[in-house]
């Protein structure tokens, strides 16, 4: 008999309610009610059971084994890529800081910052003169940018106030918040560069200045793809060197970024190369894509029919019993498992079209793409747990989260509400004194280390030499804080899990005892 198959015919007018509380009477014979009993106890049964019932073969259990192989080694392979793409844009990162900003240190303590007028300048000029000089200088292949075979120059733009005037001494100012830029261009390739510091007209107002942003465009060749048998790609980096006074605090901290394009070079040939890698890399893809859209049309055919399945269920016991199914029975024809599984599905099939883009030079999201198919492997794996759950030794561990998740979710609730008061309070008062706590997202950080095991002696050291009252206070909400949550919350947490624990292995030792999701 198919699944499908209805074996329940009501009338419609059967099915409601009669003055809203009685259903009509609707009698149904022995072998249709041992029919749909039969049809109810095959759908609940998992595929081990349904092949020796009926010699149907798991062919989703196949295919989800052989999705976790190739998505696995289809992430192993990005990871490869993805790590040599990061790789060189941090190398290179940290060149152009060696490069443009002057004696700066790989492990210098604090930001590079500047604090008179004359080492700004100095390092204004420096970068301008770095920048002319770079070919002549660097280690690696950057070359210029050029756009319609002119070179991009590089750009100085001061950001100011459009009018300021102070006079501490008197306690005064006139300020008008407008803000304007003037901007400077200095191209790369000059007649005579010697002493172009001496002359570029440039001055800086810095009552009035807000941040000077040098920016310039380079561009290299990443040849480590070449050890992974596959083509090297051209970068093109958009190189931000900001000084930052926007604290008129007499300290200008100065940083370097960049925004890094991707994409294929025009002219290329590699001794060797066919593009037999690269085709069998996209053809991988391809299958991956094929097997996650098999698996999510298997499993919402599934959930389709559970959802039949149940409405057919729902007329039968009503007929059958004169009862009416409560929505969490009436649930547990939806697998929540096949849920997990298409949401996996879907992440890994956008993510493996991303990849093929990325690979083909098309794309560049490089972010995006690791995000999904991170996830998508980690659900994947999560899965396995589905099947393990068919053997009774090995199913505690779903049976304890499922029994336990609704009171976790309570005793979090309450013991976030304690969590976000202790980090305002700590967020408003601490903060102007330890940069732990200077940002609210910084509570929230170091509260949570505190309560893994975080060393809390430099979080108490660094408040001893503040004011009293401070000290006192941060005292006080520390020895508060360790105690409440280390010694009572987590214990709670803790003889939560393990009394849902003991709860199941009790229960197990019922030998009709079933995975809770099949």
């Amino acid at each position: 008999m198919e699944e499908s198959e209805p074996l329940l015919t009501v009338k419609a007018e059967e099915r409601r309610l009669n003055g809203g509380c009685r259903w009509s009477t609707h009698t149904l014979d022995s072998n249709t009610v041992e029919d749909f009993r039969r049809k109810l106890k095959y759908f609940f049964m998992n595929p081990c059971e349904k092949y020796r019932a009926r010699g149907r073969k798991p062919w989703k259990l196949m295919l989800q084994i052989i999705k976790i192989i190739i998505i696995t080694a289809q992430l192993v392979s990005f990871g490869l890529s993805n790590k040599m793409m990061a790789m060189f844009k941090e190398d290179n990162l940290m060149t152009f800081r060696h490069l443009f900003l002057e004696g700066f240190k790989d492990h210098r303590q604090g930001n590079y910052a500047l604090y008179t007028k004359t080492d700004v300048y100095d390092h204004v000029y420096y970068i301008m003169d770095r920048y002319t000089s770079l070919q002549n200088l660097t280690l690696g292949n950057l070359a210029y940018e050029r756009v319609n075979g002119e070179y991009t120059p590089l750009s100085i733009c001061q950001v100011l106030y459009e009018n300021v005037t102070l006079d501490p001494g008197r306690d005064t100012f006139d300020i008008d918040p407008h803000i304007k830029k003037d901007c400077i261009s200095i191209y790369p390739v000059q007649p005579d560069s010697t002493g172009l510091a001496t002359k570029v007209n440039f001055s800086l107002d810095f009552n009035r200045l807000l941040s000077v942003n040098i920016s310039f465009s380079l561009k290299t060749i990443n040849l480590q793809t070449v050890r992974h048998h596959e083509l090297p790609d051209c970068y093109a980096f958009h190189v931000m060197i900001i000084f930052d006074n926007h604290a008129h605090s007499g300290k200008i901290n100065v940083d370097v970024d960049n925004d890094v394009r991707i994409y294929e070079c025009r002219d290329w040939n590699m001794e060797g190369s066919s593009g037999k890698i690269d085709f069998l890399l996209l053809s991988f893809d391809s299958v991956v894509v094929l097997a996650c859209l098999a698996s999510l049309i298997l499993c919402s055919r599934s959930i389709i029919r559970g959802i039949q399945l149940q409405f057919e269920f729902n007329i039968f016991f009503h007929a059958y019993y004169n009862k009416i199914v409560t929505w969490s029975e009436r649930m547990e024809f939806v697998n929540g498992w096949y849920i997990f599984i298409i949401i996996s599905d879907t992440m890994t099939i956008t993510g493996s079209m991303l990849k093929i883009g990325i690979q083909t030079k098309f794309l560049t999201s490089y972010d995006i793409c690791s995000i999904l198919l991170g996830t998508a492997t980690m659900l994947v794996w999560i899965g396995v747990i589905r099947y393990l759950c068919f053997f009774q030794k090995y199913n505690i561990l779903i049976l304890t989260l499922r029994a336990a998740f609704p009171n976790v979710i309570r005793f979090c609730c309450c013991a976030a509400v304690i969590y976000l008061g202790y980090c305002f309070c700590g967020w408003i008062v601490l903060g102007p004194y330890h940069d732990k706590f200077r940002t609210f997202d910084k509570v929230t950080e170091c509260l949570f280390s505190l309560i893994n095991g975080d060393d809390m002696f430099g979080t108490f050291l660094r408040m001893r030499d503040k004011s009293y009252m401070v000290w006192l206070f941060s005292r006080l909400y520390l020895y508060t804080f360790i105690s409440l949550f280390i010694y009572m919350v987590l214990s709670l947490f803790i003889a939560l899990i393990t009394d849902t624990y003991e709860t199941i292995k009790v229960s197990l030792s019922n030998p009709y005892t079933s995975c809770i999701m099949p």
